[in-house]
């Protein structure tokens, strides 16, 4: 069994605590209890395994951001990460038992990462998604620069720590890891509405991370108003090609003038030689 990376101080710490437990049990001839201490070992150790995935190929499609079952597909009229434009969240409730490794849903950029202190109350509770700890990985086309999805982990009663495995900038793809929620929680997947051919879960249904098909989406080509390009300080700074260019063509042109100029001055010089000599000639 793989286990994952992101938890891997905490599973080699219940290794070793019950490394030590089970040689104190032996000791003092409580052998049994070594099954119990196991037992438990193994419970722990199931909550960081990493299977690895076949994600997905097809084209137009967003897959699950992690494991566990449906538990909402709703709309928003105005979702302010995109740029208060309608969007679609579908949430995924993970229990201690599903895989806690979250997924890119998409190919994209991660434009920004916002995280957001909270509380820690059960992840069942609907108003827990706006007052628990929160993270939320904004993604945007790698080359438009308008939001393409965005993933908010969500901590919970048990789950109190949000591991994020990206950095903003970077360009990520469909169902690769991202981050991990630890012993359970919630994650949500938005998509902008512009953007949502339809959803193909429904609630109640168990999603695999990297694996199952959330949603189709339309072609990016022409779907999204400009009103929602989001782009970094970088885009504002004037093209030094196109400055280049101009400061170019400026110089040709002086450099013209000054050759007119010149050849006017050659002409009017050429007409008084031959103005004096006329005179020459008649005087002689």
């Amino acid at each position: 069994m793989k286990l994952s990376g992101y938890g891997k101080n905490e599973w080699l710490t219940a290794i070793a605590i019950s490394i030590l437990l089970i040689a104190t049990c032996i000791l003092f001839d409580f052998w049994y209890l070594s099954f119990v201490v196991l037992l438990a070992l193994t419970f722990v150790i199931q909550f960081f395994r990493d299977p690895d995935r076949r994600i997905p190929s097809q084209r137009g499609v967003a897959v699950a951001p992690c494991d566990g079952k449906v538990t909402s597909i709703h709309e928003i009229e105005e979702y302010e990460p995109f740029g208060n434009q309608p969007a679609v969240c579908i949430r995924i409730f993970m229990s201690v038992f599903n895989v806690h490794v979250n997924r890119s849903p998409c190919h994209g950029r991660v434009q920004t990462i916002t995280h957001t202190p909270g509380k820690h109350t059960n992840t069942l509770n609907p108003n827990c998604c706006e007052i628990n700890e929160r993270n939320l990985i904004l993604m945007t086309h790698p080359t438009k620069g308008h939001p393409v999805a965005a993933v908010r982990q969500i901590a919970g009663l048990l789950a109190r720590t949000i591991c994020c495995a990206v950095d903003e900038g970077q360009v990520i793809q469909r169902g690769q890891r991202i981050g991990m929620i630890k012993l359970g929680s919630t994650t949500e997947l938005y998509i902008p509405k512009t953007l949502l051919d339809k959803v193909v879960v429904e609630e109640g249904q168990t999603a695999y991370g990297g694996l199952t098909v959330l949603a189709q989406v339309k072609s990016q080509d022409h779907t999204q108003p400009a009103s929602t390009v989001i782009t970094d300080s970088k885009d504002d700074t004037p093209d030094e090609s196109a400055n280049l260019e101009t400061s170019e063509t400026e110089e040709v042109k002086e450099t013209t003038e000054i050759t007119d100029k010149s050849e006017q001055q050659q002409d009017a010089e050429k007409s008084e030689e031959t103005k004096e000599e006329a005179e020459t000639t008649e005087k002689e």
